[in-house]
């Protein structure tokens, strides 16, 4: 007999619909679920696979511990023992905040939720982040600042084909979440015009009207210069400026010393170009502006959503139907995993940990005093870089969860160096990923279709996995280990792990929050094909489209952010004359612990590359495939080359899916965004030559000074 489960894909942010299948003799298959209104039907190459995920061949099944410098074989007994006696050595010497927690953005809400918790409750640290601060915290932060509330998208995809005017800045769909391109070509098919920023013509640039091709670090420069000829060209729309908004004037000071010509020479486009987007987008009667991780993976990220936010507020394009600005989230529950208390500054409901009122709140419902919760601690990078300092604010031992950042982290040479220098390091993943490779205890997790739980997708639309298979034996569930781990710690109450008891303490939580998930059940989600947030009651609708009446400020209007440009933290010199981005490919994700294990996906990219110009492969005397050195101040990467004209002439590419040699992370900046906190993975300063055939780096050794 078949059975078949309705659930969800476990990659990225679009969460599109799929079912399971599984039938005696055959194992388990993914098969089409039309009716989910997101992807209908549709999915790409890492959904069509997601089954070959659950071969068992390569998951962890039984925890392990380090003895003598190798990892065996543990009981759960042995293995949760040793995390607690460990944990509370290192609390009982150095403090609460010397134990640190890293969670990730593929988390379900519940498992995010109930971390927080522990962390907090359990532990006592303030030092709990994640690494969803890598991926849209700049657009999160510009959001609250301009909005008063953060959601990836304010309206639902089906918005996108029925706006006349569409901005893309840094982002390719085509590769990242290819389901969502139908929703750009109905754009274009209904006689909108799509413009896409991208300093490489990627494949959904290929799609576009118009293509601008500006400088690595410059499109805070571009959306100054598009707010500058919107002000000069009469293009304002100062009724909505003057009822639904404030602070136009100095951001229209700021804008008007961002003249064409000069904004030619920040960018690369030319000012003919600049006049044409800005007509288009000025004159058009609806327009939405969606960012990426191009514009906001930078030291000034925020400043730079900011002055894109600028573009739609002064036209008029935000607040109204089918009009806004949205950020394109990346990982699968990266808008929900920043909602309910994984991020150092945040308690459930995205409420401020600094609030009284939302402390007060929470704790209630925790059943701890308020004064017990600690304070703001440090944000991702933050925390990597404190692992193992040996000085009063060092963090000593580290649970993390779901996330790879020997792999993912910028820097990625220093952050495995602290990870190795910690007295303790707990890693929860269901494979041995590099970063659970140097634990001291491994955890082997259940994983998606193991497993039931709620994701909240880029639209803010929370959606139900349903659990469609067994765990191997000797898995356990995340919400299971916390509960374990709280009990040894001491608390003998108030975690449990069943999924949907701890979703309804989840609701209680959030409930008067901004991110309020009160109203909603997993009956309701299925029922409904998911609920949209804020949702206070159980009969109220759901919010698919936000601020159409106001906006979540206190006096409901929107703020314009007061930017000017400034250059990035680190621009090419004489040493180093090339930028350096990086990004995604169509067939990996992340850091690849997943997709690099399933064997249709490999075969399709099976390791790292550099892509640069034939200009620039000319002036190196490199040739296809040849193998490229990648040098840094931070470090060196060798790959071999794929010459291209789609990228600048004074830029070159990596994708981020691969540890080793050809590791791209060893090479990306960590300076960070003063008011997200986001590292600059988008752009740093490299020197590109052939490299010698016997001197290839060793990723994991940091560079002499």
């Amino acid at each position: 007999m078949e059975t078949t489960t309705d659930t969800h894909c476990p990659y990225c942010s679009l969460q599109c619909g799929m079912r399971l299948a599984t039938a005696a003799g055959v194992g388990t298959t993914v098969v089409e679920r039309p009716e989910f209104p997101v992807n209908r039907g549709a999915l790409c190459g890492k959904g069509q696979s997601a089954a070959a995920l659950l071969d068992r061949t390569s998951r962890l099944t039984t925890p392990l511990v380090r003895e003598r410098g190798t990892l065996r074989a543990a009981s759960w007994d042995e293995a949760l023992d040793r995390v607690a006696r460990g944990f509370s050595a290192i609390r009982s010497e150095h403090g609460a905040d010397a134990v640190g927690v890293f969670g990730g953005g593929g988390l379900t809400n519940e498992k995010a939720y109930q971390l927080g918790k522990f962390a907090r409750v359990a532990l006592g640290t303030a030092n709990i982040d994640y690494n969803g601060r890598f991926c849209m915290s700049s657009a999160a932060a510009a959001n609250r600042i301009a909005f008063g509330l953060d959601r990836g998208l304010p309206f639902p995809l089906e918005d996108i084909p029925r706006t006349d005017c569409l901005i893309l800045v840094g982002g390719n769909p085509a590769d990242t979440m290819p389901p969502a391109l139908r929703y750009f070509r109905e754009l274009r098919e209904n006689g909108g015009t799509l413009i896409v920023v991208d300093p490489r013509r990627t494949r959904t640039a290929e799609l576009a009207d118009i293509h601008l091709q500006p400088l690595p670090g410059s499109d805070l420069a571009l959306a100054l210069g598009l707010l500058h000829l919107l002000i000069a060209d009469g293009l304002v729309d100062h009724e909505f400026v003057d009822t639904r908004t404030a602070g136009f004037g100095p951001a229209r000071a700021a804008a008007m010393a961002h003249w064409p010509e000069r904004v030619e020479r920040l960018t690369g486009i030319a000012a003919s170009q600049l006049r044409l987007v800005a007509r288009h987008f000025g004159q058009a009667t609806s327009g939405m502006v969606l960012t990426a991780r191009g514009p906001e993976q930078q030291s000034k990220g925020t400043d730079t959503v900011g002055a894109w936010i600028n573009v739609c507020l002064a036209s008029g394009k935000a607040g109204r139907l089918y009009s806004g600005y949205g950020c394109l989230t990346g990982q699968g529950n990266g808008q929900g995993g920043r909602e309910h208390g994984q991020k150092a500054d945040q308690l459930p409901g995205y409420r401020s940990i600094e609030d009284p009122s939302a402390r007060e709140h929470v704790a209630r419902v925790w059943g701890v005093d308020p004064e017990t919760l600690p304070r703001t601690g440090r944000s991702a990078y933050e925390l990597l870089d404190s692992l193992g300092d040996p000085g009063p604010d060092g963090v000593r031992g580290l649970l993390l969860m779901g996330s790879n950042p020997v792999v993912s982290a910028p820097n990625a040479t220093h952050v495995t160096s602290r990870l190795r220098s910690l007295d303790l390091l707990v890693v929860s993943d269901l494979v041995l990923s590099e970063t659970a490779q140097l634990a001291d205890v491994v955890l082997p997790s259940a994983q998606w279709a193991e497993e039931t739980g709620t994701m909240t997708n880029l639209e803010g639309r929370v959606i139900l996995r349903q659990r469609a298979v067994d765990a191997p034996e000797g898995v356990r569930g995340d919400l299971w280990l916390m509960r374990e781990l709280a009990e040894r710690l001491g608390v003998k109450r108030g975690f449990d792990d069943d999924p949907e008891t701890v979703f309804e303490e989840l609701r209680r939580a959030s409930a008067g929050g901004q991110a309020d998930y009160a109203g909603i059940s997993y009956d309701r989600i299925r029922a409904e094909d998911g609920v949209f947030w804020p949702c206070p009651t159980e009969d109220h609708p759901g919010t698919p489209r936000l601020f159409l009446d106001t906006f979540a400020t206190p006096d409901g209007r929107a703020r314009f952010a007061p930017v000017t440009h400034r250059p990035a933290a680190e621009e090419p010199d004489a040493a180093y004359p090339v930028y350096l981005t990086t990004g995604r490919v169509l067939s990996q994700y992340q850091s690849g612990a997943q997709t690099r294990r399933v064997g249709a996906l490999n075969a399709s990219a099976p390791g790292p590359f550099v892509e640069l110009h034939p200009l620039l492969a000319r002036q190196l005397a490199i040739a296809e495939g040849d193998a490229l050195a990648v040098t840094s101040r931070r470090g060196r990467a060798v790959a071999p080359a794929r010459i291209t004209d789609t990228i600048r002439p004074d830029t070159v590419f990596m994708p981020f899916h691969w540890p080793g040699a050809g590791r791209a992370n060893t090479l990306t900046n960590p300076a960070l965004d003063p008011t997200s906190k986001m590292p600059e993975f988008k752009l740093c300063a490299v020197r590109v030559e052939a490299a010698a055939p016997t001197a290839t780096a060793k990723p994991d050794e940091e560079p002499h000074a």
